[in-house]
């Protein structure tokens, strides 16, 4: 089969999405495909149709892979792709609307209220912090509403440190969410074909946040996979994932990342990645592995499910 392997871009996870595809290409070599890399640009388009590919392999992260864009004109060719559809990944790469949709379905994730930076600049809206503050509470997670990997992402402790956090936020996008922080253990459930795998915990080496270079340098994090959790958190955990993996209208395979509170017990969602990392340290292919799934099964099976609208 001839597959297009759409990668890099125009994003800031441009250089995670080229060690994605890499692994990817090696991968569908192995089982056989004739591979066919796309580095998406301008002339994406024209480059697809030159191809004559049979299917896409959508592993390009953040801006135009992950939000819909390339989604929607794969759709405009008739061209099967592997992922998510169009609508799906508009609502998980948007994590304030992701977060209203799974409160409305009664899926549990932390408080939050999301800004605009023109609400900001032009409508005052910085006057509504202190209130903001009294319903979420410090220490609070600031980090822009869409985008992926970590990046942009800030803490603030108190008041003080809210206003930098937003503007270090606002330079990835132009409106962030303020979130309530959840301390507690970092847990990944990723999704194959509707089945929740083995769930993975990340563990930085060094004390704080699980930011960009602990989730791609290797040596900074410990993944423990199946995570160490009672057997009725995991099923729950699992059980949340698919949830929000339906409400959202995912298909074919994505990543739910939520919390474990150490002082409830109770499981936070915080968000869904349509486009999931395939790089040698991404959670995905840790699960599977987990779950007895090599890495060329994993492409075998995400690669099939473009096949399975």
């Amino acid at each position: 089969m001839k597959v297009a392997v759409l990668k890099g871009g125009r994003s800031l996870e441009r250089a995670v999405s080229l060690r994605s595809a890499a692994q990817v290409e090696d991968g569908l070599q192995r089982l056989g495909h004739e591979v066919l890399p796309i580095d998406v640009g301008a002339s994406f388009a024209s480059d697809l149709l030159e191809t004559r590919a049979d299917v896409a392999f959508v592993a390009l992260h953040g801006r135009d892979g992950e939000d819909g864009t390339v989604q929607e004109v794969l759709e405009a060719l008739g061209m099967p792709y592997t992922g998510s559809p169009p609508a799906a990944c508009v609502r998980c790469t948007d994590k304030a609307l992701a977060k209203h949709l799974m409160l409305e379905a009664g899926i549990p994730t932390p408080a939050f209220r999301s800004l605009r930076e023109t609400a900001v600049k032009d409508l005052g809206a910085g006057a509504a912090l202190p209130a903001i503050e009294t319903e979420i509470e410090f220490p609070m997670v600031i980090k822009p509403a869409r985008g992926g990997s970590a990046l942009g992402v800030k803490f603030a402790s108190d008041s003080a440190g809210l206003p930098g956090a937003m503007v270090g936020a606002f330079s990835y996008d132009g409106a962030v969410l303020l979130e309530r922080h959840v301390k507690g253990k970092d847990l990944a459930v990723s999704i194959l074909d509707g089945e929740a795998l083995p769930i993975v915990e990340a563990v930085p080496r060094e004390e704080g946040f699980y930011d960009y270079e602990s989730r791609y340098k290797i040596g900074m994090t410990t993944f423990v996979c199946p995570a160490d959790l009672p057997e009725e958190t995991t099923a729950r955990a699992q059980e949340l994932a698919l949830r929000v993996y339906e409400v959202l209208g995912c298909h074919g395979f994505a990543r739910v990342d939520l919390m474990l509170d150490e002082d409830s017990g109770e499981l936070w969602v915080l968000e869904v990645n349509v486009v999931p990392g395939l790089t040698e340290t991404s959670l995905l292919p840790q699960a599977a592995d987990a779950a007895r799934i090599g890495f060329d099964d994993l492409v075998a099976r995400i690669l099939h499910s473009a096949f399975t609208r």
